[in-house]
């Protein structure tokens, strides 16, 4: 398992773009925003860099999830998931994109706080849910 698996701490740029495939797969599409704040320690004070823009990729039982979680435009996330960098050409130019394949996505609860409501899987599995 080579592969680089990253959690990214940002916010939801744009509201999420969710379809079901014609082979019945939900998928959930997110842009994410992130903007690295560093110290000066010249003026005392902290300054923004450059924002920093990727989207998060979510398939399956997650990306219902996501659809269901009030997560819009401005809405603090993270996510962690696989990293995949691509190249591709747009307008006769080379472009690069930056994805996560989500693994986990959710509200960031250090900038505020969320409802939790389990989904129930027992039809998946035949098994019935753990009692809390």
């Amino acid at each position: 398992m080579n592969e680089a698996h990253v959690t990214v701490i940002g916010w939801a740029a744009a509201d999420p773009t969710y379809v079901v495939t014609s082979g019945g797969v939900p998928f959930l599409s997110l842009r994410i925003g992130c903007t690295p704040r560093r110290y000066d320690r010249q003026t005392g004070e902290w300054a923004d860099h450059e924002t920093q823009f990727m989207n998060a990729v979510c398939r399956r039982a997650l990306a219902d999830n996501v659809q269901a979680s009030q997560i819009g435009r401005g809405t603090p996330v993270i996510v962690t998931g696989r990293l995949r960098v691509r190249q591709y050409e747009r307008d006769g130019q080379w472009r690069t994109a930056v994805d996560i394949e989500a693994s986990t996505l959710g509200h960031d609860l250090t900038r505020g706080t969320a409802e939790f409501t389990p989904t129930r899987r027992s039809a998946l599995t035949g098994q019935e849910p753990r009692a809390a």
